[in-house]
């Protein structure tokens, strides 16, 4: 392509010439990968950069929850920023944003300016991701659309699970003497690059809606129900649970039940109305909740258990979970397109019936073996607990937007996408505390047995989330178009 040729950016919305289009494709899947490895990196190296900075459990809980927590109240409403700002403004808005801010955590000299700084990660992040596969949708033609996106569920899924080896193995290298802070340094030069090239390529019109408006009482609503909730779960146990705690928890229930009687009236809600008159999507959001509250459980509790309970290296512990993502991987291959459309809703209760069953032979076998757990006696439940995982990825957006319309798929993806983030952020804070509430001072015995009851909880949460799957539609979006 010539240099031409990348200069001239069209000023409508539009599919642009192929070898463009692919650009695209690339700047935006670097943004979608930078983010997913950036929230699962820290689960891995937490105690590391806990020994470094130092700081106490509530300490470690706020620097893994505050990025999700934070992109989770961002992407309620960027997608319509996006409307009334544009695109592609947003997205290069975004990625200078959370470069900075990688920059910043992996500068930063103490752990409150490091939480600052993942907080501003987060945000940035929610203003980048919803741009991105909306100019996608724009710089390809209908019938290519499709294409373009089948290696997003495979990257993405890796991407995901392979965060904490890609941690471990720089932990390893100690790049500089960098320690811990390379995880974040890492996105600089990649930051720089997608900034460059999206410059170049990005169209200047993506698809924008002249008409939208943003719901400002029903966003200040949300965003302080769930602020008030997570505040006092990650600080809560630390304090020793002062009134003030349980008056944040309930004026959550207040703010959030405000919110619903908010969205019911307003001209321009933040979520469609119809979504909360089909089961499927009330229920779908049930499970997003418990499936992804217990999944960031599980990656952190596996992660504290192994290096803090057992003095593994992060390395180790890395090289530990790979079985894990294998299983993951291997999974998100068949789920996300061979078996979900041949299965149909068979295909998530296989997938959290293994899960349950690896998650349980899990607590089994640290039961079992104790400290005398290694990577050969963790592989087989670990394998099998990402495999039952990753059945469930792909499909499940598709299954709790089977009964949808075009209208509301999109407002409603878009929520399903927030409160996936929120669960992660719930998961860590609430489930994490559970864990450090019974690890005591983080001796072996100890922390086993916590680790024990949160695997028991996690797999506790994975069965009623199975249980649930059977009220959702029994074929999925996609082929009920």
């Amino acid at each position: 392509m010539s240099t031409e040729q990348c200069s001239l950016i069209p000023s409508r919305a539009g599919p642009l010439p192929l070898r463009r289009a692919w650009l695209v494709l690339a700047v935006v899947f670097l943004g979608e990968i930078m983010d997913l490895i950036d929230s699962s990196v820290a689960n891995l190296a937490g105690p590391s950069i806990r020994a470094d900075l130092g700081g106490g459990p509530m300490t470690l809980q706020w620097v893994l929850s505050a990025y999700t927590a934070a992109f989770a109240l961002g992407l309620i409403t960027s997608g319509r920023l996006g409307d009334l700002i544009g695109r592609r403004r947003l997205f290069l808005i975004g990625m200078a944003g959370f470069t900075i801010a990688s920059l910043a955590c992996g500068l930063a000299p103490g752990p409150v300016l490091l939480i600052v700084a993942r907080v501003a990660q987060g945000l940035f992040g929610s203003v980048l991701i919803p741009q991105g596969m909306a100019l996608v949708k724009v710089v390809f033609p209908p019938e290519l659309l499709r294409k373009a996106l089948m290696p997003f569920g495979p990257i993405m899924g890796l991407a995901t699970v392979g965060g904490p080896i890609l941690a471990g193995w720089l932990l390893h290298l100690d790049l500089f003497g960098s320690q811990w802070r390379s995880i974040f340094l890492i996105n600089v030069p990649f930051g720089v690059i997608a900034l460059v090239l999206g410059l170049r390529v990005l169209p200047r019109r993506g698809g924008e809606d002249p008409g939208a408006r943003l719901d400002l009482t029903g966003v200040g609503l949300l965003t302080a129900g769930s602020a008030l909730l997570i505040v006092p779960l990650i600080q809560g146990r630390e304090l020793g649970w002062p009134l003030w705690t349980y008056a944040m928890m309930a004026a959550s229930a207040v703010m959030l039940a405000l919110f619903v009687v908010s969205e019911r009236r307003s001209s321009h809600p933040v979520i469609a109305p119809s979504l909360f008159r089909k089961r499927s999507y009330v229920v779908g959001l049930l499970i997003v909740t418990g499936f992804y509250g217990a999944l960031s459980a599980f990656v952190l509790v596996i992660n504290l258990l192994l290096q803090l309970g057992m003095n593994w290296t992060p390395l180790h512990t890395g090289l530990t979970l790979i079985p894990w993502a294998l299983g993951t991987a291997v999974a998100v291959l068949f789920g996300g397109g061979a078996l979900a459309g041949k299965l149909g809703r068979a295909t998530l209760r296989v997938g959290l019936s293994l899960a349950v069953i690896g998650v349980l032979a899990l607590c089994w076998s640290t039961a079992h073996w104790g400290s005398g757990i290694t990577v050969r006696t963790l592989a087989p439940s670990l394998f099998l607990t990402g495999f039952g995982a990753g059945l469930v990825f792909i499909p499940l957006f598709d299954f709790i937007l089977g009964d949808a319309t075009a209208e509301e798929a999109g407002t409603g993806a878009g929520m399903l996408n927030a409160v996936q983030q929120f669960a992660n952020a719930i998961g860590v804070a609430a489930l994490g505390t559970v864990f450090f509430a019974h690890a005591g001072h983080a001796s072996t015995h100890s922390s086993f047995a916590a680790a024990e009851l949160v695997f028991g909880i996690c797999a506790g949460l994975y069965f009623l989330t199975l249980l649930l799957a059977g009220l959702l539609p029994r074929r999925p979006l996609r082929d009920q178009e």
